[in-house]
């Protein structure tokens, strides 16, 4: 549903030459078709953009992509341009500025949401500790940074569990996981740690 969104918001003045479902099907459309600009989900199934980024520029290097996400998280900003991307918008963008985006990538600039940018200066400039974020955070499952995010917001573990689909206990047992992987000893640790690292 989403992706025929998108088609249709821009495919009046944007060719789409081609889409993927999971990471497998991305790649192969991308080196398949060589588009001007890949359109880029950053939780992609299979891997993640990261991964579409790995493989792609394995044997593309020069392919551009734009990261189009609901999440504004840092890692995840920071994560796909290390991977390579050339931008990164949220899927809160109008058609019109995508299709900006897209035309502006496909000529060489690197395009970011205004939140964003903050996120990808404050990583060059040091104010955030890029090689901890990746190192910490590749210790946690997709589902505990899920649970970590909403614990350091203040959610109770009832709020949680209701937000997520999952029992209290099984919030519980990821809380115990995070705070284990992260060598943190209690909930207001966490919440720092998560703040320290814009995740929240």
């Amino acid at each position: 549903m989403f992706r025929s969104g998108v088609r249709s918001e821009i495919g009046r003045t944007v060719q789409v030459v081609g889409e993927g479902e999971d990471v497998p099907s991305a790649v192969r459309a991308i080196l398949q078709t060589r588009p001007d600009v890949v359109l880029l989900d950053v939780h992609l199934p299979g891997g993640g953009g990261v991964e579409v980024l790995k493989q792609v520029h394995a044997q593309n290097p020069d392919q551009r992509f734009l990261a189009l996400s609901v999440s504004d998280a840092a890692e995840d900003v920071i994560g796909v341009i290390r991977g390579g991307a050339r931008g990164y918008v949220t899927k809160s963008i109008s058609g019109a500025e995508l299709i900006d985006a897209i035309r502006r990538v496909a000529e060489g600039d690197a395009v970011f949401s205004p939140r964003l940018a903050g996120f990808v200066l404050d990583a060059f400039s040091g104010a955030i500790d890029i090689a901890s974020i990746d190192e910490d955070l590749d210790r946690l499952s997709q589902r505990e940074r899920e649970v970590l995010r909403l614990i350091a917001r203040g959610y109770a573990y009832k709020e949680v569990a209701r937000e997520l689909f999952i029992s209290i206990k099984t919030v519980e047992t990821h809380v115990s996981s995070v705070l284990r992987k992260l060598q943190l000893s209690n909930r207001h640790q966490l919440t720092r740690w998560a703040t320290d690292r814009k995740l929240v």
